[in-house]
Parts: structure tokens; sequence; C-alpha cells
């Protein structure tokens, strides 16, 4: 892990990463580890899969601002709220009409005829400003918002690495498409969010190479765009159960059996083990476990290698382990107070 940045002057993060990487976990973690000390947070997918409401058992998500949980207590106890937004194209644009071109029901019409879905998907860089345009309207709330809930973070779990900088350059996705107009203007007034010191994309990655020579892949083409990179995630850090010499007699199938046999038997796993039957099961147990300690050990020099690539990309890197149960709500909970503890969610 590298050293920690202030994160205190952002107020969007967005969080990508390569499919399978749990990037959508890592920003829920993320989420709640900054709503903490009576913080208000946002937490929006543009996604369309819902996956907010089911990391936090919830109804599926409304085009609505929901709170669905109480963020990390922090030391005082004190705890702040997470609030979630499921952002789709259809309602997005129809918000847009109303609020750009008055239209109000019509604009629901047009939404039965099948016209916005339509111009949603002819034009997926119009599709991009209408999603990105809902978030940047949630982070530059504030106290003269009428009617409006003001928040101190918003966390966008953003699309996979291949088409984040294309997600989020979208004044050079409109180039083609609108040069002028109303949806160009929300486009630049995006962009200069996104170019600011107030946003910050953080990449979720594995220790294993295609994530992360992908990850490499997207710094490169967010530096490039002038996007703001942040941290790099490394999700589903496997425990260390060995240490260097243990891993090392693994490695080469040298592990003690007589003494894994003689740990197995005062453990009790294989019972009395006076019989020939009762031994040749130990036999076989013993190397059952010698064989899995060496792919363990072959498994941890690969990902070493990775976490050695990982630390090459010169950007604050934080680990969130594998838990064995699984992601439910408890276990959002314990992944945000590793983010808070190492520097990240503060």
């Amino acid at each position: 892990m590298s050293p920690s940045k202030d994160w205190s002057g952002v107020d969007l993060h967005v969080v990508t990463g390569k499919g399978g990487t749990g990037k959508s976990t890592v920003a829920a973690a993320l989420a709640l580890a900054l709503a903490s000390s009576g913080r208000r947070v946002l937490l929006c997918e543009v996604e369309g899969r819902q996956g907010i409401a089911r990391m936090f058992d919830v109804d599926p998500l409304p085009y609505a601002e929901t709170r669905v949980a109480r963020g990390l207590p922090d030391a005082g106890g004190g705890a702040g709220t997470v609030h979630a937004l499921h952002v789709d194209p259809e309602s997005a644009l129809l918000e847009y009409l109303s609020m750009y071109y008055k239209l109000g029901r019509a604009g629901k019409a047009l939404d039965r005829f099948g016209v916005i879905e339509f111009a949603t998907t002819i034009a997926p860089g119009v599709r991009d400003v209408l999603l990105t345009g809902k978030v940047y309207e949630a982070v530059q709330r504030n106290s003269r918002s009428k009617g409006a809930t003001t928040y101190d973070a918003v966390v966008l779990d953003a699309p996979p690495t291949g088409r984040i900088t294309q997600f989020l350059n979208v004044n050079g996705e409109l180039a083609g498409l609108a040069r002028v107009g109303p949806v160009k203007n929300q486009a630049d007034t995006v962009m200069t969010l996104f170019r600011s010191s107030r946003t910050v994309v953080h990449l979720v990655t594995l220790l294993e190479e295609m994530p992360v020579q992908e990850t490499a892949d997207g710094i490169a083409e967010l530096e490039a765009a002038d996007l703001p990179v942040g941290a790099v995630v490394v999700n589903l850090v496997r425990s260390r159960d060995l240490d260097d010499e243990a891993l090392d007699a693994a490695a080469r199938g040298a592990l003690d059996t007589e003494e894994i046999a003689d740990d197995l038997v005062r453990a009790g796993v294989l019972g009395e083990t006076g019989g020939t039957g009762d031994r040749e099961d130990l036999d076989a147990l013993v190397e059952e476990l010698v064989e899995e300690g060496r792919e363990h050990a072959e498994r941890r020099d690969l990902e070493e290698a990775q976490r050695a690539l990982v630390a090459d990309l010169g950007r604050p890197t934080y680990e969130l382990p594998l838990l064995a149960a699984g992601v439910d709500l408890g276990g959002l909970y314990e992944l945000a107070a590793c983010l808070k503890e190492q520097g990240l969610g503060r």
C-alpha cells in the first residue's frame, strides 16, 4: 500500500474498474466511509443494473434520490447518511426537456411514442451528457438550491475502465453531433467540473494480469484526456496464511508432511488413526494439503508481481480484503472501515 493522500477537497469520486473487479462494491463502501461525522453522501449509478438496491437490500430505486443507509460511525459515534440515485437516460432526458424546453406533458408524450429511447440510442454521446449532467447537478447544489438536498460528497459508480474516458469526456464525444446549442453548453459545463480538482477517478483492480494492465491503460487514457486520476483500489486481496519461510517450502514441495499429519491428528480431523484405512486417508489428505500449499505459494508469487506493477503506477493505493462470507450489508461496512482506516474515506 502506498502513502495516502488528502481527499478532503474532492466533491465527486468516480469509481471505475474492469468488469469483475468489484467496482460497484468499492463505490458503495466508499460512500459509507465518506458518510461519517454527520456528512451526507449521494451514491449514483448509471448502468441500469439496480446494483445499489441489491447491495443495500432495498427496493429497486426510482429516478429520485433515496436514503438507503446510515454512514460508517466515526470515533465519536456520529454517522451521516447515504442516499442513492439510479440515473437512467430516458428519465434524465425528460427532466432535461422539462427544464430547458418547458415541454412538460409533451415530453411524456414523446416517451410514449418511443422517441426518447430512439434519441438516446442513436446518439450515445447525448446519452452520456444526460447521465453525467444529472450527476453534475447533484455536485453543484448548495444551500441556496431551493427544495433540493445538498451533499458533502457524491460517489459515482461509473462504467467500466474500457469506456470510462469516453463516458467522462462528453464534449469530445459530442464534437460531431452538437457544435452549438444547450446540449453542447451542458457538456462544456460538465467538463469544467470533471477536469477540476473537485473530481477524481479511482480505479479498482485485482492482483491479476488483465485487470492490472487495463488499469494501467485506463490511467494513460484518462491522463491523455486531462481527466484527474485518483487512487488505485486493489480489491479481493487474499489473506497471507503462510510466512515467507513456509511459502518457500510450499513452493518447493518441501513442507514437513509428518508435522502436518501430527497437527491433523491433534485437531481430530480424522479421529483415531490406528488402522490401515485411517492412515491411508490421513496420507491422502496430507498430500492434498501439500499440493494446495504449493498452488497457494505460486498464487502469492503472481500476486506479488502484480502488486509491484500497481506500485509502479505511481498512484495512492489501497487494499481491500477478500471476505470469506461474501459481501452483504455487514461486509460493506467492513470494507468501508478498511478504506477509512487507510485514509480514502476521510
